[in-house]
């Protein structure tokens, strides 16, 4: 069994970590899906997702603050829209995330959550979701 859904999500601003953990666990739940795999998608050059923390949120902050370091805005950038270092954080991230489904659920840590990175914002943005296994 396999199906895709998605959801849009609007930013407001550069650097920005939107928790979407529950939209893509509403996504799992629609799917009937039990056992299997969930593949959240971003289809943008400037975004990203990934898994991390959410206990704290300094954790996000900070590893904003370390890719905007690794990837900073710099004049010798050539790309005509100013926007080098979003597409080298999106690169660095990465545009999908795959995702374990168990008793019908995501199966993430205690302090794990699912994130939406934006880092050309602000924009209105797509989020692919499939999920693939057996009810």
């Amino acid at each position: 069994m396999t199906k895709l859904t998605g959801f849009n999500v609007r930013t407001q601003a550069q650097n920005e970590w939107l928790n979407i953990t529950a939209e893509v666990e509403k996504a799992v739940a629609a799917s009937g899906v039990g056992e299997g795999i969930c593949v959240v998608f971003v289809p943008h050059t400037t975004a990203a997702v990934t898994v991390n923390e959410n206990a704290d949120p300094d954790v996000p902050r900070d590893v904003g603050l370390a890719l905007g370091r690794i990837s900073p805005d710099l004049r010798e950038f050539r790309h005509g829209e100013g926007n080098s270092a979003a597409h080298t954080k999106t690169s660095l991230v990465g545009p999908s995330v795959t995702l374990i489904v168990s008793g019908g659920r995501l199966l993430l840590g205690t302090w794990q959550a699912v994130w939406f990175n934006e880092y050309d914002g602000p924009r209105t943005r797509k989020v692919h979701v499939r999920v693939l296994g057996e009810r």
